[in-house]
């Protein structure tokens, strides 16, 4: 009954936080599936990462939220709005999920699991050979509460898309990735920096505070596409 009691309070503060939370109310006014929304926005405001004309790849991309918010800095603005007008993008967004994905106008979606190699050659056959400006990835494995074993899921994770950026993104291209803080952290940080030439680690104020969850951005590959 205890544990019981203590999941009940601890449910009803999680649905209290989500229900008061600005970024929550600020997706459902301005139409994102999610708050996660924020948090591409911060980092992108931040390094300007995301232009018009750019092939960008989303992985994990269910909801949709980062697949929205790509989309509306691709699309013409509507005029004295901020808004985004339905039409043809300038720009191309390729995204990828396990989960199913409701559709996105201009979003190109492929559901699978990333970590099989039939569902990754699906995605490069999908870029038909473009190379990728931009390659966004809110993946993260499910958690299962081992600190050590939670950490190699993670860094398997990030291996593969750091596998596919050295494959698909372009030299001057860049990959922000959803990171969490705890163990392994430290060697998610040298992975980067063993690949691109500028890495910056950037907790957005749409993350929550007592989230471990950060993301590492890495820029200029150091070794070319293929």
């Amino acid at each position: 009954m205890k544990v019981q009691t203590k999941s009940k309070k601890v449910n009803k503060a999680w649905l209290n936080d989500h229900v008061t939370d600005p970024y929550v109310r600020l997706a459902q006014k301005e139409g994102y599936r999610s708050r996660a929304a924020y948090k591409l926005k911060e980092i992108d405001e931040q390094l300007g990462l995301i232009k018009p004309g750019q092939l960008v790849v989303d992985l994990g991309a269910a909801p949709g939220a980062w697949s929205q918010y790509l989309r509306r800095r691709f699309a013409p603005k509507v005029a004295g709005q901020g808004g985004a007008a339905v039409g043809e993008l300038n720009g191309r967004i390729v995204a990828l999920d396990l989960l199913d994905f409701e559709p996105v106008e201009g979003v190109q979606f492929i559901q699978g699991d990333f970590r099989e190699e039939a569902v990754a050659n699906q995605l490069a056959q999908a870029l038909g050979g473009a190379a990728v400006d931009l390659v966004v990835s809110d993946m993260a494995p499910n958690l299962s509460g081992v600190e050590n074993v939670d950490a190699a899921r993670i860094e398997h994770l990030i291996e593969l898309a750091l596998d596919f950026c050295k494959q698909h993104l372009k030299t001057e291209g860049a990959l922000v990735a959803k990171v969490f803080h705890g163990s392994g952290y430290s060697q998610l940080v040298e992975l980067f920096r063993q690949n691109f030439q500028v890495v910056k680690p950037i907790k957005p104020k749409a993350s929550r505070d007592r989230s471990a969850e950060t993301f590492l951005v890495g820029m200029r590959l150091k070794r070319a596409a293929r």
